[in-house]
C-alpha cells in the first residue's frame, strides 16, 4: 500500500479536504477541528509527523517541525504543543502536515 492511500484510508477518513485547489492535490488541509482528529488518529497508529504547515486564506501562514522541539516525529508532544501554539493566535487557519508512515503500516 501507498503512504497517501494509507493515510486517506486510516487518517483522513470522514473528514473534509479544505484545499480547494490553492496546492498541490496531494496536500490535504483541514479545519481545526477535523486536524484535531487526524493528530488523534496519528498518534494511536504510531505515524510521524514531520512538519505542520497552516495557512490563513490560503495563503502560507507558518511551519513548525519536530527538530524545532528536539523531539522524535513520532513523539506527540511536540505536535500536540506546535497545534496548541497556532491555535493561540485565534485566527481562521486550516492545517497541513507531511507524516511519517512505518513501513510496517504500509504491509497488506
Amino acid at each position: 500500500m501507498k503512504k497517501m492511500e494509507f493515510l486517506k484510508i486510516n487518517v483522513f477518513t470522514g473528514l473534509k479536504n479544505l484545499n480547494s485547489g490553492f496546492d498541490s492535490e496531494s496536500i490535504y488541509y483541514f479545519s481545526e477541528s477535523d486536524f484535531e482528529i487526524v493528530l488523534d488518529r496519528v498518534e494511536k497508529l504510531g505515524i510521524g509527523i514531520m512538519g505542520i504547515e497552516p495557512w490563513l486564506d490560503e495563503d502560507f501562514y507558518g511551519v513548525k517541525v519536530f527538530e524545532d522541539f528536539n523531539m522524535e516525529a513520532t513523539d506527540p508532544k511536540w505536535y500536540r504543543k506546535a497545534f496548541t501554539e497556532f491555535k493561540k493566535d485565534k485566527k481562521n487557519l486550516i492545517y497541513a502536515a507531511s507524516y511519517q508512515v512505518p513501513e510496517k503500516l504500509l504491509v497488506k
